[in-house]
C-alpha cells in the first residue's frame, strides 16, 4: 500500500492504424503501430499544495509513408510536471509548470491526446472560482518536442489567455467568452518575408440544454492582428443540435463549422482563420484530414448502443472550402492541399463516412476501432490526382497502478 500523500497511475496505449492513398494518391498506402506509455505521480503535501509529474514514451514502428518523428515518436521524457497551490473546488488556484491548457470543446485550445506525442505548455495558471462563475488567465509558451533532446518551450513563441464560464447568464446553459493572444516569430508575409506575428482571437461558446431535452452548442470567434505589414481579419463558428437520447442510447446530432480563408494571397490581409492549438481529432471527420480553415463543414452524426455496452457512433461529413482562391488545410492546420492558381473551378472537396466503437472490457482495459472512408469531390479532384481516401485503426488502452 502507498503512504495516502502519493498517488501513482500508468497508463499504456497501443495502436494500429494506416491509410490507402495518402495526399489522395493511389499507391500510397501505409499500415503502423503507435505505442504511448505514461507514468503519473501525484504528492499531496498538504490540502492547498500537490505536485504532479507525468512522464511519457512514444514510439512508431513500422511506418513507411511520411513522417516518423513528432506526433508519432517523443522518446522518454517529463510530459507534465506543476505544482497546484489551491484544489480542485479552492476559491482561488494556481497552478505552475508544464501543463496541458484544455477549454470548451477544445476547437482552439486542447490537449491534443489522440496524437502519440500530444501536447503540453509551460504554464503559469490561475483559476478563480465562485458559485456560478469561472474565470482562468493563463501565461503560457507551447512545448516542443524535439528528438534526441529534452523537450522545450519558447522559441520566440508566447500564449497569453482568459477563459470565463457562467452558468447564471442563461438558464440551463454555460456562456463561456475569451480572449487569447499569441505571439510568434519568423512568420512568412504574403510577400514572402520572416516577420512576427501579433495575434488577438476574441469569441465566446454557449452550450445548454433546450426543451424536451435538445441539446446545443454554439461558438463564434474573430481574429484580428498581424504579421509584418499583412493585418489578420479572420473568423470562425461553430453550430450543433443533439437529439435527446431513446432507445438503445440513440442520439442524432447535426452541425455546422465555418472558417474564414484567405482572397487574395497578395493584399497584405490575411483572411485564414487560425485554429491554434485545438484537440481536432474527429470533429471535422474521423479520417483527420480537414481542419479549421478555410472550411464550410456539415456533419450528420448517429450514436447507438445496439449491443448493451458497445457504443457505436456512424457519421456523414461534407466540407467546401470557404475560398477557393485558398488551400484545404489539415486537422493540424498545415496545408493539406496547395492552393490553385487562379482558383479553384468548383469548392466541394468531398465526402467522408465513418464508423467508429469502443468497448470497456474492465474498469482498466478499453478497446476501440474505427474506419473512415473519403469520397474525392470536384476541389480534390483538380488539386491532386483525386484517388479516395481510407482510414481504419483499432486500438488498446490498459491503465495500471491507479486504484479502482
Amino acid at each position: 500500500m502507498l503512504p495516502s500523500w502519493l498517488r501513482v497511475r500508468g497508463e499504456f496505449r497501443g495502436r494500429v492504424e494506416g491509410f490507402e492513398n495518402a495526399g489522395f494518391s493511389t499507391g500510397r498506402d501505409d499500415l503502423y503501430w503507435l505505442n504511448r506509455l505514461r507514468l503519473n505521480a501525484t504528492v499531496t503535501a498538504t490540502r492547498s499544495l500537490s505536485f504532479q509529474v507525468q512522464a511519457h514514451d512514444a514510439r512508431v514502428a513500422a511506418k513507411q509513408v511520411g513522417a516518423t518523428g513528432a506526433p508519432f515518436k517523443a522518446t522518454l521524457d517529463f510530459r507534465t510536471a506543476f505544482a497546484d497551490i489551491g484544489n480542485a473546488t479552492a476559491p482561488l488556484a494556481v497552478r505552475l509548470g508544464r501543463q496541458e491548457l484544455a477549454f470548451g470543446d477544445q476547437r482552439l485550445v486542447g490537449h491534443a491526446s489522440w496524437l502519440n506525442a500530444a501536447r503540453t505548455f509551460d504554464a503559469a495558471r490561475m483559476t478563480v472560482r465562485r458559485k456560478t462563475l469561472v474565470v482562468d488567465g493563463f501565461v503560457a509558451s507551447v512545448v516542443r518536442i524535439l528528438d534526441g533532446e529534452l523537450d522545450k518551450s519558447g522559441n520566440g513563441n508566447r500564449f497569453v489567455g482568459a477563459y470565463a464560464a457562467s452558468s447564471a447568464v442563461v438558464p440551463s446553459s454555460s456562456v463561456e467568452p475569451y480572449v487569447f493572444w499569441r505571439r510568434d516569430v519568423l512568420v512568412r508575409t504574403e510577400r514572402g518575408d520572416l516577420a512576427d506575428m501579433h495575434q488577438t482571437t476574441v469569441g465566446v461558446r454557449w452550450a445548454g440544454r433546450l426543451p424536451a431535452k435538445f441539446e446545443y452548442g454554439i461558438e463564434t470567434a474573430l481574429q484580428s492582428g498581424s504579421v509584418g505589414d499583412d493585418s489578420i481579419h479572420a473568423w470562425a463558428g461553430h453550430y450543433r443540435l443533439r437529439t435527446p437520447s431513446g432507445p438503445r442510447a440513440l442520439r442524432v446530432t447535426t452541425e455546422f463549422n465555418y472558417a474564414s480563408g484567405d482572397r487574395t494571397g497578395t493584399d497584405g490581409r490575411r483572411g485564414t482563420f487560425d485554429q491554434l492549438y485545438p484537440t481536432p481529432h474527429d470533429k471535422y471527420g474521423l479520417a483527420d484530414q480537414v481542419g479549421w480553415k478555410n472550411i464550410q463543414h456539415v456533419r450528420t452524426a448517429v450514436d447507438l448502443t445496439p449491443v448493451s455496452g458497445w457504443p457505436v457512433t456512424a457519421a456523414y461529413h461534407s466540407w467546401w472550402l470557404a475560398e477557393k482562391t485558398d488551400a484545404l488545410y489539415a486537422a493540424g492546420g498545415a496545408v493539406l492541399v496547395p492552393r490553385v492558381a487562379d482558383g479553384a473551378a468548383s469548392s466541394h472537396v468531398g465526402q467522408e463516412l465513418d464508423v467508429q466503437l469502443s468497448r470497456a472490457i474492465t474498469p482498466q482495459l478499453t478497446l476501440a476501432a474505427g474506419y473512415a472512408h473519403i469520397f474525392t469531390g470536384p476541389f480534390l479532384k483538380q488539386a491532386t490526382p483525386g484517388a479516395s481516401y481510407s482510414h481504419p485503426f483499432a486500438m488498446i488502452t490498459y491503465v495500471f497502478l491507479a486504484e479502482r
